[in-house]
């Protein structure tokens, strides 16, 4: 229930570390006025869509803060979403059975006490989800890979911007110092021109083949698939009950891009961090000579520089005077003495983030873009989603990152879509 009374900030600040714990009176943003800022101790109000393994991990680390509520979670599954409801509430302890559990997330973006949403659904449902968030003026948490698509990606944007909410994409890695440093020493000059990059990610997804299994008892199956072709079950694509292991829907077509835009919207993403490239992209795609090979595809930006797919672990950025490597939890460089030697005043200092989650919640109450903001997000992704292409098809593309189309190709320009299912088309914005 919705208090209409607000915490002091005084009030706030005294409470014991507890008030993650009790029940506490919530008073959301929108409660407060709706478009304005909210004050300093009043409570962000969440809802989880989507609680497979990853949003577990985002719920767990949301019930320990002080100045969020969580209000609702959301899942096509049953045991899921009856668990998540039941971790919540046991959290909040007390007579507190605030938190409502829903099959379909627009429930929980119509709640009009719910502030933000944590979206952490397979990649094939993220657009629909965040543009109807956006529509509804929630703030968003998105994981990676962003989108399923190139058009999916522009769309993201243009809701995000048009809607002016507060969007932070779960590509983690931007608020690691590690990464952050060694694209501050690439940016600074330190290796020299930077003139090639490297990033060791998996491979492209392929088309599901998998076969029938009995289907799980409380699954809404065709919710599931959504926008993508209607198929048997199998457990392969969404695990029976709660499961502990991130689930292998990710290696086919229909719903995820494989490794190349699972942990390619981290590398990738910090290659075009350390490149500077967050509001544009490279210019030409091309695939390995190698007709079967699934490494070795290119992206040529127009300053020339290079970015790999392979190499050694992390991401490897190469210059004219130096190396630096860097993956997580370590960096080193090439010679020694680029990682040792501090920053100078002259030096170019990034976004440092004080934790991806965090920063999102700051950035909610300031209005400020997060470390990892919408069109960072859907950039990276959409190196992702060329690189997929170019292995796909064959061939060499000429990609027109500021038009959003490739050049000269009417065939390359239908693969930046995909045809959804029935009633699951994308809505307008």
């Amino acid at each position: 229930m919705t208090s209409s009374r607000s915490f002091t900030r005084r009030r706030f600040l005294g409470s014991t570390a507890a008030a993650a714990l009790a029940a506490p009176v919530v008073v959301s943003r929108s409660a407060l006025g709706g478009e304005e800022k909210s004050a300093a101790g009043d409570r962000i109000t969440l809802g989880f869509i989507g609680i497979g393994t990853m949003n577990r991990g985002h719920l767990q680390h949301f019930l320990g803060q002080g100045d969020v509520q969580v209000l609702a979670v959301c899942d096509v599954d049953t045991t899921r979403r009856e668990q998540a409801k039941k971790t919540v509430e046991e959290r909040y302890g007390g007579s507190y059975k605030g938190c409502a559990a829903f099959v379909d997330y627009r429930e929980v973006i119509a709640r009009r006490d719910i502030d933000a949403v944590v979206i952490a659904t397979p990649d094939h449902w993220h657009t629909a989800i965040l543009v109807e968030a956006c529509k509804a003026k929630k703030d968003i948490y998105c994981e990676k890979p962003l989108t399923l698509t190139i058009q999916e990606a522009k769309l993201a944007i243009d809701a995000v911007r048009k809607y002016d909410v507060v969007f932070q994409t779960g590509s983690q890695q931007r608020s690691d110092r590690e990464f952050r440093t060694a694209c501050e020493l690439v940016r600074s000059g330190r290796i020299g021109k930077l003139k090639t990059v490297y990033a060791n990610v998996g491979g492209p997804s392929k088309w599901c083949d998998l076969p029938e299994e009995n289907m799980e008892p409380g699954l809404n199956w065709d919710r599931w698939l959504g926008p993508a072709p209607m198929r048997p079950y199998n457990s392969t694509l969404s695990p029976r009950g709660v499961h502990g292991h991130f689930p292998n829907w990710r290696n086919y077509r229909e719903y995820s891009g494989g490794m190349m835009t699972d942990w390619g919207a981290h590398h990738f993403d910090i290659a075009q961090w350390g490149i500077g490239a967050d509001d544009s992209g490279p210019v030409q795609v091309i695939p390995p000579e190698d007709g079967k090979a699934e490494r070795g595809v290119r992206w040529v930006y127009a300053n020339g520089v290079e970015l790999v797919h392979g190499g050694p672990r992390g991401v490897r950025f190469v210059g004219s005077d130096g190396v630096v490597n860097v993956d997580r939890g370590w960096s080193t460089s090439e010679p020694e003495s680029i990682l040792k030697t501090p920053l100078g005043d002259n030096d170019v200092r990034l976004y440092k983030s004080p934790g991806h989650q965090r920063d999102w919640v700051n950035c909610i109450r300031s209005r400020k873009r997060p470390i990892c903001d919408v069109e960072i997000g859907a950039r990276s992704v959409t190196v992702c989603h060329l690189g997929n292409l170019a292995y796909w098809n064959r061939r060499k593309l000429t990609w027109d990152p500021k038009n959003w189309k490739f050049t000269g190709d009417d065939e390359a320009n239908k693969w930046i879509g995909r045809e959804r299912r029935g009633e699951y088309q994308l809505p307008e914005i």
